[in-house]
C-alpha cells in the first residue's frame, strides 16, 4: 500500500529519529512510504493562537502539497486533529473545500492507521520495560484515539503496560505552556509524579509536544523516568 507521510514541524526539527522510526514501522507493516521534503506546517500553531489568516495561508500550502486521494499518516495526533477537525473553520465553502474534505477522510495518526485501517496490532517490537501510556488531549478527545496505542503496546515483547489513574492534561497545550508557564509546569509535575507512582520506566504518548514538555521537567528535576514516543518504541527490535 502506498501512503504519504506527514511529519509535524516539531518532530522534524527536534527529533528526526522519530520521523525515521515512523517510516520504519510503516514499512514493517507493508507500506510504501512517500515523504515530500517540501512539506511544511499544517497551520495548527497559528490557528490555536488565534491567527486564522496566517493559519489559512500556511494550510493552503499544505493542501497544495498533499495528495488527498491517498492515505496520509502522521506520528502527531494533534496535527491530525487540526486537519480532521479544525480545517472546517478555515476552508468551509472555499475553493479548497473538496480537497480538505477528502484529506480529512484519509489522514490518520500512526496507531489508528495500524490498528483501524491495516488491522495490525503486532509488529515484532521488543522492549523489556514497564511503561505507562499517556493520552494526549487532542488525540483522545478529538480523534478518539485510546485503545489503538494500547493494543499495539500490549503486543510488544517484554513490555509491561501500567495505567495512569487519571486522564488529566499534562499542561503542554502548545501556546498555553508559554502564556501560563507556572500552571503548565505544575500540571506536568503532577502527571510525572503519577507516572512515577506506577513504577513505570517510560511515559509513552503519540504527541511529541506533550513528551517534550514532560521531558524538560524530568531533566530539570533529575527524575529517573524517561519519555518515549510510540513510534520510537514500536521501532525497537524491528
Amino acid at each position: 500500500m502506498k501512503i504519504d507521510l506527514f511529519i509535524p514541524c516539531y518532530i522534524d526539527q527536534i527529533s528526526p529519529s522519530t520521523a525515521f522510526n515512523t517510516i520504519k514501522v510503516l514499512e514493517k507493516a507493508g507500506c510504501q512510504v512517500n515523504y515530500n521534503v517540501e512539506q511544511t506546517c499544517c497551520g495548527q500553531a497559528a490557528f490555536n493562537a488565534g491567527h486564522w489568516d496566517e493559519a489559512r495561508e500556511v494550510g493552503v500550502k499544505f493542501l497544495s502539497e498533499s495528495n488527498a486521494n491517498r492515505y496520509m499518516v502522521s506520528p502527531g495526533g494533534s496535527c491530525v486533529s487540526m486537519i480532521r477537525n479544525s480545517y472546517d473553520a478555515l476552508y468551509q465553502n472555499s475553493s479548497h473545500h473538496n480537497k480538505f474534505r477528502q484529506l480529512q477522510k484519509n489522514i490518520f495518526e500512526l496507531s489508528e492507521f495500524l490498528v483501524d485501517v491495516l488491522k495490525i496490532t503486532e509488529l515484532g517490537s521488543m522492549l523489556t520495560a514497564k511503561v505507562t501510556y499517556m493520552d494526549a488531549c487532542q488525540a483522545l478527545q478529538e480523534c478518539k484515539i485510546k485503545e489503538q496505542p494500547r493494543l499495539l503496546l500490549e503486543k510488544v515483547a517484554g513490555l509491561q503496560l501500567v495505567e495512569l489513574k487519571h486522564d488529566t492534561c499534562c499542561g503542554f497545550g502548545g501556546s498555553f505552556s508559554i502564556k501560563n508557564e507556572a500552571i503548565s509546569v505544575a500540571m506536568g509535575e503532577q502527571k510525572i509524579t503519577e507516572a512515577i507512582q506506577t513504577g513505570a520506566e517510560y511515559i509513552v504518548s503519540t504527541d511529541f509536544g506533550c513528551l517534550m514538555h514532560l521531558d524538560s521537567i524530568i531533566k530539570q528535576k533529575n527524575y529517573s523516568i524517561k519519555t518515549l514516543h510510540l513510534a520510537d518504541l514500536l521501532a525497537m527490535g524491528l
